[in-house]
Order: structure tokens, then C-alpha cells, then sequence
């Protein structure tokens, strides 16, 4: 098949993409820095601008939250219409040592954000560029929508998601590729679990004791509750912090506190796992002087794949080999995203769509410089094929 001259030339703007990403990853927008934030979000703004000028631009609030997101639209009246997602904040903040990017060698770059998700972010904006350049791009419309707070749970865009999805037929999530090159088929719901023990307090040298150790019961929840994916596949549990007792250690404690980080693959295993949880916790209840109490929570349901998304998946495969490029798979990963709160609000939408790299949330953060031109490409490609008509959703 034929593959638009505009498209097949994103091969050669590899150096190109490589500075603006260095730049763009040079500019501190960690989620707990505003001012980095908001001068990440205008930086897209005014390269967004200047490639599409007819499109409507508008920074939208956060729910319940400060900062603000970015979303451009053009042609939302079309009559077939995708979703294109991503967020500008990273886990590295403005007093992480790791600030500056560097390049190892021709086809690596190093540097804060540079997969997760600056880099996706920048195949988004060449993906879309090359696309439009195309004149049958005026059958199709789009919506990007870029948030700054994905790295902490999405809290304050969950509205602006959900909002998205129930305009559009179709999205695309452009986070990182797996380490080789993979899209992701599906992904964890993530929440957190926190355990309270109560007991009683005492001297510690009462003989017989009436106090009840707090840590004492709690400590055996937690050996009981590590068991729980043996019985539950899909499932993963990691006590992540514990406290209890107080400065003296001649006092029996009387309350103790765990917090667990919890991921679930189906959305019947949230009920399965509080069944589970209820039922360790009881007999602690029962026992005379003691108390658990239990609070499981999720702030991103799993997303699981349907039908909708496997037809996408062959179709992104197709745009692949017809660019000489290998088709990738595709698998299941623990890690959460704002492709779960889309797929939760009835988007279907393939996932995993930007570059190439590995150790992200590290200070070795780095990317495969040599895929983001082809993994744009077959977003544009895609696309292309979307308003042509040869690829139907």
C-alpha cells in the first residue's frame, strides 16, 4: 500500500525530534512543581499552535485540584473522531538531582521524562503533523488532551478523561512502549489498602498481661495477606509502609497501621480480594481486646481488553509491516495509566504507542532516539488510514 510522502519523510527528521525532546526534557514538570507545569504546558501549547493553527486550544481545570490541563481540537464535528492522550507532569521533581539530559551514544538519550512520557508526547505531535499533511486528513477528527497529573493517581483530570472518552469513537495512548517495543494489551487497576490494628495498652511486665499487642496482631494479618496472590492470580499485594507503638518499649502497643500497594487484573477481583481480606481479619476481630479494621481502596480500575481494542491491534500491526517496520505485540503489565480511566469510562483505546526505552521513574531514564520517528509513523499511519477510510473502528 501506498504510504503518503509526508509520513514515509518522518525517517528523516529523527535529529530534529531528538532536540526538541531534550529540550522539552531539560524543562523540570514534576507533579508537585506548578511553575515547571505550567511552563511545560505553554511550551506544547505554542508547538501545538504552530502546527495546526486552525485548531481550537483551551486549558481546561482540574477537578478539585490546582493546574491546569491542555486539550486541542480540531474538526470535532467529523464524523469519526479519536482521542489522543498523554501527560506532561514527571516523577522527577525540581530538587531531584536528576534535571539534565545527556546522550551515551547516537541512538540513546538520557534525561528526566524522556519515556515517561515527554517522549510519547513528542511521537504524538510528528505523528499528527504528518497526518494532516495529507489532504484526505479533513475526514477525520481529533482530540489531544495532555495531563499534569498522571503520576499521582490522576485526581484532578479523571473528570476530563471521562469527558473525553464519551466524545470520541476510538483513543490512543501514547506512554511508553515496553523495553521491546510492545504495546500494552492490558493493564492492572491499582489501589491502596490500609490496615489498622487496635489493641490495648499495658505494662509490659504485668504478669498475667492484659494488654493486646497491636503490632503483634497486625504483623500476623500481614503474613496472612501476602499469601492472597497464591490464591488470587492476577492479583499483587506489596506492604509498602508499617508503623505502630510509641517511644517506650516497656508499653504493650496498642495500635499499629500497615499500607499496601494493590493491583488487580479483572474488575471482579476488587470483590473477590475485600471477601478475602474480610475473612483474614475476622478471627483478629474475634479474639477478645483486638480490632482490625480494613480500608481498600482503587484509583484506577483495570483495563481489560475487548474486542474493539484486538481489531485495533491488528490494524496497528498492518500500518507496521507496510512501513517495513516489525509489527509488535502486545502484553499485560502492572503498571496503571490514564488508559485504565479511559477504558473504565467505555473508550476502547490501544495503549503503550510511544517509544522505546527503560528505566523510567530512575535516574536512568533513557530512550531509543532511532524509534521515534517509526513509532510515529505508524500512529500517522494509522491515523491516515482512519480518515481514508481503509482501517475502520
Amino acid at each position: 500500500m501506498t504510504v503518503p510522502a509526508a509520513i514515509a519523510g518522518l525517517a528523516g527528521r529523527t535529529d530534529e525530534l531528538v532536540d526538541r525532546l531534550e529540550d522539552w526534557a531539560n524543562l523540570n514538570s514534576g507533579s508537585g512543581n506548578p511553575a515547571g507545569l505550567a511552563r511545560m504546558r505553554e511550551v506544547l501549547r505554542e508547538a501545538f499552535a504552530r502546527s495546526f493553527p486552525e485548531a481550537r486550544i483551551e486549558e481546561p481545570a482540574l477537578e478539585g485540584a490546582d493546574g491546569r490541563a491542555l486539550r486541542i481540537t480540531l474538526r470535532p464535528a467529523a464524523r469519526i473522531r479519536v482521542l489522543l492522550s498523554g501527560h506532561f507532569d514527571t516523577v522527577h521533581e525540581a530538587d531531584h538531582p536528576f534535571q539534565r539530559c545527556t546522550r551515551p551514544d547516537a541512538r540513546t538519550l538520557r534525561g528526566p521524562g524522556v519515556i515517561d512520557m515527554k517522549g510519547g508526547l513528542l511521537v504524538l505531535l510528528a505523528a499528527l503533523e504528518a497526518a494532516e499533511r495529507a489532504p484526505e486528513a479533513a475526514r477525520l477528527g481529533w482530540e489531544v488532551l495532555l495531563t499534569p497529573d498522571e503520576e499521582t493517581g490522576s485526581q484532578g483530570s479523571r473528570g476530563l478523561l471521562a469527558e473525553a472518552a464519551r466524545r470520541h469513537r476510538f483513543g490512543l495512548v501514547f506512554e511508553p512502549a515496553r523495553a521491546n517495543g510492545d504495546l500494552v494489551h492490558s493493564r492492572k487497576g491499582t489501589g491502596s489498602l490500609v490496615v489498622t490494628a487496635h489493641g490495648r495498652a499495658a505494662h509490659a511486665a504485668q504478669v498475667p498481661n492484659p494488654g493486646r499487642n497491636a503490632i503483634l496482631a497486625l504483623a500476623e494479618f500481614l503474613v496472612a495477606a501476602a499469601r492472597t496472590p497464591a490464591d488470587l492470580p492476577g492479583v499483587l499485594l506489596n506492604v509498602g509502609h508499617c508503623r505502630g507503638g510509641g517511644p517506650a518499649t516497656n508499653v504493650v502497643p496498642d495500635l499499629a497501621r500497615a499500607e499496601f500497594d494493590v493491583r488487580i487484573s479483572r474488575a471482579e477481583d476488587r470483590t473477590l480480594l475485600q471477601e478475602r481480606l474480610r475473612a483474614l481479619a475476622a478471627p483478629f476481630s474475634a479474639r477478645e481486646g483486638l480490632r482490625l479494621e480494613l480500608d481498600l481502596r482503587f484509583d484506577r480500575p483495570p483495563k481489560e481488553c475487548i474486542p474493539a481494542e484486538e481489531a485495533a491491534f491488528l490494524l496497528w500491526r498492518r500500518a507496521a509491516a507496510d512501513l517495513g517496520l516489525h509489527p509488535p505485540g502486545w502484553v499485560h503489565t502492572g503498571g496503571g495509566s490514564d488508559g485504565n480511566l479511559l477504558s473504565a469510562a467505555g473508550l476502547p483505546c490501544l495503549d503503550g504507542l510511544g517509544p522505546v526505552g527503560d528505566h523510567l521513574h530512575s535516574d536512568q531514564e533513557f530512550v531509543r532516539t532511532d524509534t521515534l520517528a517509526p513509532r510515529a509513523q505508524v500512529a500517522a499511519l494509522f491515523l491516515h488510514r482512519l480518515a481514508t477510510g481503509q482501517f475502520t473502528l
